[in-house]
């Protein structure tokens, strides 16, 4: 259990995650600290920023200092297919390496769903490779597990928003028929700040999905329905997701790299395999649609 009185680190703060993850925190009254490589970003007044960079370990020794509880909310997909594997497993060592000087009691990881016994994307092969180097440092390590997650912002919502409003023809190949358990992002941020105070949960791997097991082809039309457009699907044999990733970057403002990063994970399977979080954090997941349309009316 993680005191009131202690400092909680929190990496990725700028993120998709991390920013509706801070909010709840100070919130909780939580004393917050979050690494950032650049000062000049606003952060709220009652904040600590400190600079550091996960791939620079020299800058990190004051970033850990006097730290009992740290979020892991990092990722390199935007440095391209090629390199982003590489950045992720030395960010996920230096984290390791600093926070275990440090005495860190406690780390919580957010990574993705996907079975290691299937062929992984390189993404979700990634994230799997940080749980590893995470796991071999001496702290408590949490992680939990999610697939898509509904939220205004996040490079997975957001490609499917492009898609379903922007896109009145859509390639379809039998990719779409893989099946994904979208959850809502104020779930996961229940799932984030509720491990703090049960001790059940700590050290412990959790998948964490929505109500729906649907497929991504059924999401589509879901959105659609929501969105209250209508898209046309032109069977195709396969679909590549770098030319569509680059597509994408062209008529949108995502970035193509992450996207294709994003598209290579369409044939991996994401559904939670074990419920246990269910009656260990017990709360009412929030529909699909209405997760949805919370999305779509805060997304810009």
């Amino acid at each position: 259990m993680t005191s009131r009185d202690s400092t909680i680190l929190l990496t990725g703060s700028t993120g998709f995650v991390g920013q509706a993850l801070l909010p709840a925190l100070l919130e909780q009254k939580r004393s917050v600290r979050c690494l950032v490589r650049n000062q000049g970003l606003a952060t709220p007044c009652a904040v600590e920023a400190v600079s550091g960079d996960l791939l620079k370990p020299e800058t990190l020794q004051p970033v850990f200092d006097g730290i009992d509880t740290a979020y892991y909310l990092v990722h390199s997909l935007s440095a391209g297919p090629k390199r982003f594997s590489d950045l992720d497993h030395r960010a996920a060592e230096n984290f390791t390496e600093a926070a275990s000087k440090a005495g860190v009691r406690h780390v919580i990881y957010l990574s993705g769903l996907g079975e290691q016994a299937n062929s992984l994307s390189r993404h979700l092969a990634s994230r799997g490779e940080v749980t590893r180097v995470l796991s071999g440092g001496p702290f408590e390590l949490t992680t939990f597990r999610a697939a898509i997650i509904i939220g205004a912002g996040g490079a997975s919502f957001e490609l499917l928003r492009f898609l379903v409003r922007t896109q009145p023809v859509l390639l379809e190949s039998d990719l779409l028929q893989t099946r994904c358990q979208p959850i809502a992002l104020r779930d996961v941020i229940h799932y984030l700040t509720a491990c703090l105070d049960e001790p059940r949960i700590q050290g412990q791997t959790c998948d964490i999905g929505g109500p729906e097991v649907l497929s991504y082809h059924t999401l589509l039309e879901r959105m659609a329905a929501v969105a209250n457009t209508v898209n046309l699907y032109l069977p195709v044999p396969s679909i590549s997701s770098r030319w569509v990733g680059r597509w994408v970057g062209l008529l949108s403002r995502l970035d193509s790299k992450v996207v294709e990063a994003l598209l290579e994970g369409l044939g991996n399977e994401v559904i939670c395999r074990d419920q246990s979080i269910r009656k260990l954090v017990p709360f009412s997941l929030t529909p699909l649609d209405k997760a949805i349309r919370m999305a779509l009316g805060d997304a810009t």
